[in-house]
């Protein structure tokens, strides 16, 4: 059976001494020699990818490049509505030769044994490992000891808010808590102090609501790690959620004082009539906690302007957030192939191409710290932020039963943040956790968490 990540891989990754990927033109590799059959027309390779439109568009360009540059080989895009449809695709059987998948359906893609390591095959085809990726990006796609797929894209939670309503200027001459430096600069980070002096502020008139972190596991995560608290028991090998730990109670203590607060969130009406983020748009709420993809969407807004913040700290810098991966498809007839296209793929400038829509923060730092992704001029002002988010980000272990374990205690975890009158925040989180314990460690539990918690 194979078993969670492996750091291991990461070493011998960025001890391999790669050369550096160019930055200039994305240069389509030579061929190499393939390992099908030789026939009368180009050899065929299929790439699957996922995404907004405009991004399939992007990918789009890059195939047609790179084919563009060979005689004797062609790609075929393949794509996917959703992250859901390729993991389907991929787990049925129809898998391309290079395919793209999420970070958090890589254990069911590596278990079901549908992809090939990548770490030998870049290294010969030169691909930057060590100056252009960081540690992180390559341990969050190593399983089984072995890189299974190129880090391509990665996208941490932040904080957008709408500038209009939180006036970091205005709250400075009021001498409120501001996130600035000495040289009285707006920073990329801000404390859970500064966050509710902001929250506070932005509801000062009753006129709108500050802020809406989602209910769940995942949007309560970056508090409860900035709080130095642990959401999971073992960052291996987890039989429980760590709420009722000291640390983590500590951290949703503060987070909670803030999200519980009715006069700066969303009631449960008006959650009923619109989203948090149609509220956003709106002008009617001045926070919202999201990633990277709702960059174009918001810019298309009109009369909203927004920028975004890190995660509010507590303690230290934490979030979480997803990763996307192209992989090699363990099936292929033309690894040569699918290795070089997938060397193209990963390079500068084809990276550059999917950046320019706006959608994702490229795992490639260079790109990462190029006009093509900070985009002067346009919002968000600050989209730094999510380069500096990306070295707080904590990578869960790859859980098989995470689908079932979100759902066994979304109830609980909602009730933290929206259940009314008085929360108590022992008890809460101890049943959490013995619920959490029937999907994580079955075996371990003797009654049910119902009776446990009467109890």
């Amino acid at each position: 059976m194979r078993r969670g990540l492996a750091a291991t891989t990461v070493g011998v990754v960025l001890s391999l001494g790669l050369a550096a990927c160019s930055a200039d033109e994305p240069t389509p590799p030579k061929g190499s020699p393939s390992t099908s059959k030789p026939n009368d027309g180009p050899r065929r390779l299929t790439f699957g990818a996922f995404g907004h439109p405009d991004e399939l568009k992007a990918f789009e360009q890059v195939v047609d490049s790179f084919n563009a540059s060979s005689q004797t080989r062609k790609v075929e895009l393949i794509t996917w509505r959703d992250q859901q449809e390729a993991l389907d695709a991929v787990l049925g059987g129809e898998v391309p030769d290079v395919f793209m998948t999420s970070r958090s359906d890589l254990y069911e893609i590596a278990e079901s044994e549908s992809t090939r390591p990548v770490s030998l095959l870049l290294d010969e085809r030169g691909v930057d490992f060590g100056d252009r990726y960081s540690r992180d990006a390559l341990e969050a796609f190593s399983y089984d000891d072995e890189l299974q797929c190129m880090p391509y894209s990665v996208s941490p939670m932040v904080i957008y808010y709408n500038d209009d309503l939180i006036d970091f200027a205005k709250m400075e001459r009021r001498d409120l808590d501001v996130p600035v430096d000495a040289e009285g600069e707006l920073t990329d980070r801000w404390t859970i102090e500064e966050f509710a002096a902001a929250a506070e502020f932005a509801t000062r008139r009753r006129n709108v609501d500050a802020v809406w972190i989602e209910p769940t596991l995942s949007g309560l995560a970056p508090f409860i790690y900035s709080g130095e608290g642990q959401v999971l028991d073992d960052q291996t090998e987890p039989t429980s959620l760590a709420f009722s730990d000291d640390g983590t109670r500590a951290a949703l203590e503060q987070t909670l004082a803030i999200l519980r607060d009715a006069t700066l969130t969303p009631s449960p009406n008006e959650l009923r009539k619109a989203t948090a983020l149609q509220l956003f748009k709106r002008g009617k709420l001045a926070m919202v906690a999201g990633y990277r993809d709702l960059v174009p969407e918001l810019r298309a807004v009109e009369r909203l302007s927004f920028d975004t913040i890190s995660m509010p700290v507590i303690e230290t810098p934490a979030t979480v957030g997803d990763a996307d991966g192209l992989c090699i498809s363990a099936e292929t007839e033309d690894v040569n192939d699918a290795a070089d296209f997938l060397a193209y793929a990963v390079s500068d400038a084809a990276i550059d191409i999917v950046t320019r829509t706006g959608y994702i923060v490229p795992a490639n730092t260079e790109v990462a710290g190029s006009e093509a992704f900070l985009w002067p001029g346009r919002e968000p002002a600050h989209a730094s932020v999510f380069n500096a988010a990306i070295r707080g980000m904590v990578v869960p272990p790859l859980l098989p039963d995470r689908p079932e374990l979100d759902e066994a205690v979304a109830p609980l975890v909602e009730g933290l943040v929206m259940s009314p009158g008085i929360l108590e925040l022992d008890a809460a989180t101890e049943e959490i956790d013995l619920v959490s314990q029937t999907i994580l460690d079955p075996e371990s539990v003797t009654e049910s968490p119902s009776e446990s918690a009467t109890e």
